[in-house]
């Protein structure tokens, strides 16, 4: 499938292992994972970093295959998600960039247009994540707001 606002045909992404269950040489528990990830959350971390730390300093590769749930499950259950979802937490953070690049340089129709296609990108997304109930109904984005939604 074809990118949104680019013409490029990629497909490229990570392959998961075949094998659904934990390597035999991890001896870390469920629980273990559990409390970690919590812990990493408590900190501030987003489920995208959690798991790259998870990775690279404590050699679990997959969490779901340890735990039996995701990242993301993990915190909900523990009431740590993140109130806006991590995609859409980084389109605004985005958008808010290429906003304040064009208070800077106001000649720049190469940003503004590509504001647009965040922006629109942005407004989709919301769409998206009322319908499946992620965000609240009268959820809103707005530029004027969206650096309280950022910090």
């Amino acid at each position: 499938m074809g990118r949104m606002h680019a013409p490029g045909k990629g497909i490229a992404s990570s392959a998961l292992p075949y094998r659904r269950s934990p390597p035999s040489w991890l001896k870390t528990s469920p629980e273990e994972v559990v409390e970690q990830i919590c812990k990493l959350a408590k900190k501030g971390l987003s489920p995208s970093l959690i798991g790259v730390i998870l990775r690279d300093s404590h050699g679990i590769a997959q969490v779901r295959s340890v735990t039996s749930n995701k990242i993301l499950r993990i915190l909900k259950a523990n009431n740590l998600a993140p109130e806006v979802p991590e995609d859409l937490y980084h389109l605004i953070k985005k958008a808010m960039s290429v906003r304040k690049h064009m208070e800077r340089n106001r000649k720049d129709r190469d940003a503004k247009f590509r504001l647009i296609l965040i922006e629109s990108r942005i407004h989709r997304l919301v769409r998206y994540y009322k319908t499946a109930g992620v965000l609240p109904p009268n959820w809103k984005y707005e530029s004027a707001t969206a650096s309280a939604l950022i910090a």
